[in-house]
């Protein structure tokens, strides 16, 4: 019973019915990838605006914050690399390397592992992170 009680005041309702209806949308009008990458430039977009409220605000640059709008935007352009560039078919394991777009999606890959390490370090090493140890 609380669970329900918390799904009605936290308002998970109304997240869920957005999503329901932007997916109806999307599907009835065969447009699912396309609103898949538009949703991600717009994600993209409130991270970088969140960057620069917070430079405004605080004189200071939160790394995680940057960092998340690069995995997003690694995100986004790994997702249109796979679905819809890559028309190749792997049929042997050096048709992975000698295809530039299969390539691309190999260094993209990469480049989010590394990216999601960066996150992992940023979040460990944050002043808030490192207080809260000392103190306990």
């Amino acid at each position: 019973m609380k669970r329900i009680s918390n799904f009605y005041k936290d308002k998970f309702y109304v997240e869920i019915l957005v999503a329901t209806l932007l997916f109806i949308i999307a599907i009835a009008m065969n447009k699912l990838m396309d609103f898949i990458i538009y949703m991600l430039y717009f994600i993209i977009f409130l991270e970088i605006v969140r960057i620069v409220i917070n430079f405004i605000r605080e004189q200071k640059v939160v790394l995680s914050i940057l960092v998340d709008a690069f995995i997003i935007l690694t995100l986004r352009e790994l997702i249109l690399n796979v679905v819809k560039v890559n028309k190749e078919d792997l049929t042997s394991f050096d048709a992975l390397f000698s295809s530039p777009v299969n390539f691309n999606i190999m260094i993209l890959s990469g480049v989010i592992i590394f990216l999601f390490f960066v996150r992992y370090l940023s979040i460990k090493t944050c002043p808030q992170n490192l207080l809260q140890e000392t103190k306990d």
